[in-house]
């Protein structure tokens, strides 16, 4: 039997980790940090655990957000303590991969959030669909009016002008500046 290997997390400087470290104490070796939840890419201790782990340890959370926010996180999780044959303990949920009930109620969990998230994007791009159709423009507000940018547009083509020159008096980039005159003089401006 390998070793237990416990993560603990908190996301602001405000929380405190002991709870967390109290109910981790059975645990070999723990590892703890204080950063947002976003993405496993953006917790150092997170990814030195997941290297730390070996063929036959328990990777031990309290709860499950302590590990992973999404879905898509989770599961990339997972799959590198699974490639390492490697379980998984979530104290508060009650799972545990190293029994085969564990297993299963862990792939129904993953299976139902999998699902949650679909719904959620579903309805999402529904109402964004319902929003357009009601005439609501999504995206930053434009900077410039039609009237100014046809005046990009005729500065733009005028002999001897900058685009780094037009790009400033607009108050845009450079890239901004040669994308709408891309965009407006196909339109035949």
């Amino acid at each position: 039997m390998g070793m237990r290997i416990g993560y603990a997390r908190v996301s602001s400087a405000g929380q405190k980790l002991v709870v967390q470290m109290d109910r981790l104490t059975d645990c070999d070796r723990i590892f703890y940090e204080k950063a947002s939840g976003a993405t496993a890419k953006d917790r150092p201790e997170l990814q030195k655990a997941l290297d730390f782990v070996r063929d036959e340890d328990v990777f031990v959370v309290t709860k499950l957000d302590r590990l992973a926010r999404s879905v898509v996180d989770l599961a990339g999780i997972v799959q590198k303590l699974q490639g390492k044959n490697v379980d998984l303990v979530v104290l508060d949920q009650g799972i545990d991969t190293t029994t085969l009930y564990g297993r299963l109620q862990f792939n129904i969990l993953a299976a139902i959030g999998e699902f949650e998230r679909e719904l959620i994007k579903e309805r999402s791009m529904e109402g964004r669909a319902k929003a357009i159709a009601r005439g609501v423009k999504f995206g930053a507000k434009l900077k410039l009016t039609k009237k100014v940018i046809d005046e990009l547009v005729r500065d733009f083509e005028a002999p001897g002008c900058s685009k780094t020159e037009i790009a400033e008096h607009y108050g845009i980039s450079r890239s901004s500046v040669y994308r709408l005159y891309a965009e407006n003089r196909q339109q035949g401006v």
